[in-house]
């Protein structure tokens, strides 16, 4: 049997970490990989978590399974964190999930148990797993126009043109704030009409949002997801704790239903711990826990809350300071978008040409595509990124120089 397997195609992101672990140069930057680094270039662990690890040490007094549904502490904490104030709150229901990839496939099976022939409807561009997660959950996938490659904004009037299209056999998988990879975000205005056009078309809107807390704040990149959840009779969301606690590898995440009514949503969930019992059965507790134990604990809450805000602040500082340094070196205001975008990620539109320039002449590696991690970048590092970036950018720098 194993003599028909043939060797899969290498995985882009993963790759590229084996080549930049190889790469001797000291001068290197990796851009590649999504996880938030510190000013050191760490990926720490939260003081708030390493605190709750140790209360757990102390506290915690057996490793048995703790059950398909997960830990229901850590469902209600991240419920209320996502929904607290919404109308939708009192009719929703929660899922421990492995990760936000967990959460997105188990949704997946419970779409394609529900309603087989649905169509979801992805961004262009959108994160790396939405399609093949769709797709091999058994359902068509489609993309809708979402980012304007020329001003690297969101195409507000093509995206609501495409989802004024969508019909009850349709659904809508939306970022809920930090739109990986691009950065670019829907403004409140788009989400309020996206909430009213699943109303009038019967569409169901679902939701994945992994970044909240690092855009513009926990309560403000929740926003648009609380209009759309208090406007619309269901809701499929999918969540993730391995940016905003740095629980990478904890494999942290929560699938959330909202429904008519309350019983609906706990229907949807009963049917989605089945259908979890047939992949990975029973989520990890670790990382739950953990999050559990933060959210629940007023001081420990008050220092994860300004952890995040801190990590938030260097994300926005290192956009501004390449804003500034993309000013000088080009003369022109074309990288202006990195002051625009929101979160982790910019997509810069490089070409693959470039890409690989940047690689082998200056030991910058970004994935392909053009995404860049800015909360990989040191503050040290910006003006080497911005020559090189320059440098590579005939087009740009062409069209810049003309019109200056």
């Amino acid at each position: 049997m194993f003599e028909q397997i043939q060797a899969p195609k290498a995985d882009p992101i993963l790759s590229l970490i084996s080549e930049y672990k190889n790469d001797p140069r000291t001068t290197k930057i990796d851009l590649g990989i999504g996880v938030y680094r510190n000013a050191d270039g760490i990926t720490p662990i939260m003081q708030a978590v390493a605190r709750a690890e140790q209360q757990l040490m102390t506290t915690e007094t057996t490793k048995a399974y703790q059950g398909l549904i997960g830990d229901e502490r850590f469902n209600t904490a991240i419920q209320t964190l996502l929904l607290g104030g919404t109308s939708a709150m009192a009719r929703a229901s929660t899922l421990q999930t492995p990760g936000a990839s967990g959460a997105l496939r188990n949704l997946a099976d419970l779409l394609a148990f529900a309603r087989p022939k649905a169509t979801v409807w992805i961004s262009n561009p959108s994160y790396i797993n939405h399609r093949p997660i769709m797709q091999r959950a058994g359902l068509a996938v489609q993309e809708y126009p979402y980012l304007n490659m020329v001003t690297k904004a969101v195409d507000e009037t093509a995206m609501l043109d495409q989802v004024a299209q969508l019909g009850p056999d349709d659904v809508l998988l939306l970022h809920g704030c930090c739109h990986n990879p691009s950065g670019a975000d829907l403004s409140l205005d788009a989400w309020q009409r996206i909430g009213e056009l699943a109303q009038q078309n019967g569409f169901l809107p679902f939701v994945d949002i992994a970044y909240q807390g690092l855009g513009d704040g926990l309560d403000a990149d929740a926003h648009g997801l609380r209009l759309l959840a208090d406007a619309v009779p269901e809701l499929m969301i999918s969540t993730s704790c391995s940016k905003n606690f740095g629980l990478y590898r904890e494999r942290t995440g929560a699938a959330i239903l909202v429904g008519n009514d309350l019983g609906q949503a706990q229907n949807g969930r009963a049917k989605m711990c089945e259908l979890a019992r047939g992949s990975y059965s029973m989520p990890p507790s670790h990382g739950a826990a953990i999050v559990s134990t933060i959210l629940a604990d007023d001081e420990l809450n008050s220092l994860w809350r300004a952890e995040l805000d801190s990590m938030n602040l260097r994300i926005n500082g290192l956009r501004s300071a390449l804003v500034d340094s993309f000013r000088t070196a080009s003369q022109g205001e074309s990288y202006d978008y990195f002051g625009r975008h929101k979160g982790m990620f910019s997509l810069t539109g490089l070409s693959d040409a470039k890409i690989a320039r940047l690689k082998a002449e200056y030991g910058i590696y970004i994935v392909g595509g053009g995404r860049v991690n800015i909360a990989g970048l040191k503050l040290n590092q910006v003006e080497t990124l911005v020559a090189a970036v320059v440098a590579v950018d005939v087009d740009v720098a062409v069209d810049v120089a003309v019109n200056v």
